[in-house]
Formats: structure tokens, sequence, C-alpha cells
């Protein structure tokens, strides 16, 4: 059994079996079917492996950014492609691990009465006139 398939190498292959990509299609005699199949062969191929082994270029990386992935690849003990993937699993929320919230239910329900800090709160809400003149 091969690599385990993108969507984009699944679709060529069904394709073939669909008979979209039938390369004895255009084939007149069994001689132009063998050598219409050794021409479509290696496109497959091709097909599956762009779409597995598919390959980004990312431009204008800020500075910090940079300097956070390479420091993590070398505490990790991993290489930079690796961790720049992995950072991007995460970002796009395809990992399967559950995001970290911060709900503030710890602190639901704590308030306190201050008279002091209701006192600063209601000056605050005093309108000076003689500023809006």
């Amino acid at each position: 059994m091969g690599p385990p398939q993108t969507h984009s190498s699944a679709r060529c292959e069904s394709a073939q079996a669909e008979g979209k990509y039938t390369p004895a299609s255009n084939a007149e005699s069994a001689l132009d079917a063998d050598v219409e199949e050794r021409r479509f062969r290696p496109a497959l191929r091709g097909c599956t492996a762009y779409n597995i082994c598919m390959q980004f270029t990312i431009r204008n990386v800020p500075d910090t950014l940079e300097e956070a992935l390479r420091r993590a690849a070398r505490e990790q003990g991993k290489r930079l492609n690796q961790v720049a993937i992995e950072a991007l699993a995460r970002g796009a929320g395809v990992t399967g691990e559950r995001r970290r919230r911060r709900d503030l239910g710890d602190i639901a329900g704590t308030w306190r009465k201050d008279p002091a800090f209701n006192s600063a709160l209601s000056a605050q809400d005093t309108i000076d006139e003689e500023m809006w003149r």
C-alpha cells in the first residue's frame, strides 16, 4: 500500500477509474494503447506526487516570527520546516488538539462591592463644564 492520498491525488486516480483519463481511449490499436499507457502513467504518478508533497513559498515572514520558529526548532531538536508545518497546522485548527481558551470562568461571580472603587468611578462620571466650553 502506498503513502496516504490527499484529496487531489485521490481525485486524479478516481478520474482514471471513472474513465475520464483512459490512456487507451485515443488508441486505434493495441500498440497505440500500450504507447498511450506508457505516456499516461508518469503523468498520473506526477499528479499524485505533486499533491502528496505540496510545497509552498512564504514571503515577507516577519523577523520576530522567523526568530520564534528557529528558536522552537532548536529547542525541540527539529528541522525548521517541521516546526513551521506544525505551527501552520495548529493555526489552521487541523491538529485534532483542543485549543485552550480563556473563558474567565475562574473569576466570574467573584466581584465584591468596594466603596472606594465606586467612589473613584463616580468621580470619572462627573462632567467638567469648563473643559467643554
